[in-house]
């Protein structure tokens, strides 16, 4: 489980704080997705916990474990993360590229057999196989996400933080990989999703947390969150809920303005 309490983060330029007080956890088992308009602090509370910037007040633990006291290579090992932005600094071959998911448990310069079965996993998982053989800068912009979240996967981790990994995806390739975070969290893993697109969201997440101006507007099941009348006030927008007929998801429609 990965849990914030009560954190404050405030950028040194800014006269309010990027996040204020904010308490959720992302729990086993689980996608806890956050959402919310743009600069609503969403991205900056995963920043805060990859530990890229300070908390001004509250605490964020891993399981138990103090988010503080924990050393880059410890925090790899329990949690895996895929950033919003991300550019590798010289390319790479892909097999190679997934393969530094296993840098927290390396001790040499080559791999054990541990490594490799863990990064034919997350090919397999990903779906990559096909792009192996290829340099990470020939790379599609929705291939490149699958390559990051395999890297990550690759990591062997309980627990999985995502920022907007479904940007640059097609219609397929954007559930397919909704579907293997779902199999994912049904298998037991915690995940922490941040994304803008909320129809999404409501079909595949357990529990929404919808933010806005950095504080928590409403954090439960997608039914409490996709409201009308909460969301037309938080994005500033008419905006019409009803129900997908397969799934009773709530789905979202805005509106034309008169």
């Amino acid at each position: 489980m990965i849990t914030f309490e009560g954190i404050t983060v405030r950028y040194r330029a800014n006269v309010d704080p990027a996040v204020n007080g904010v308490s959720l956890a992302a729990a086993d088992g689980g996608i806890t997705a956050l959402v919310g308009p743009n600069g609503s602090g969403k991205s900056t509370i995963v920043r805060a916990l990859l530990g890229r910037e300070p908390l001004e007040a509250g605490r964020i633990f891993v399981n138990d474990l103090d988010r503080s006291v924990l050393k880059q290579r410890e925090f790899a090992r329990l949690v895996a993360v895929v950033p919003q932005r991300e550019e590798a600094v010289f390319p790479l071959e892909v097999g190679e590229y997934v393969a530094l998911g296993r840098h927290p448990y390396s001790r040499g310069l080559t791999n054990s057999p541990l490594d490799a079965a863990a990064v034919e996993r997350a090919v397999d998982r990903a779906e990559i196989s096909g792009l192996l053989r290829r340099r990470t800068d020939e790379l599609s912009g929705g291939e490149w996400q699958r390559v990051r979240v395999a890297r990550a996967l690759a990591q062997d981790t309980r627990m999985l933080v995502l920022d907007e990994p479904t940007t640059f995806l097609d219609i397929a390739h954007e559930m397919s990989l909704l579907e293997l975070i779902h199999s994912l969290a049904a298998g037991g893993m915690a995940v922490l999703m941040v994304s803008h697109q909320l129809n999404l969201m409501a079909r595949f997440a357990s529990r929404m947390v919808l933010l806005s101006r950095g504080r928590v507007v409403v954090d439960g099941a997608p039914s409490a969150v996709m409201e009308a009348g909460i969301l037309e006030s938080v994005y500033d927008w008419p905006i019409a809920i009803s129900r997908d007929t397969a799934s009773g998801a709530p789905v979202l429609m805005p509106l034309r303005k008169k």
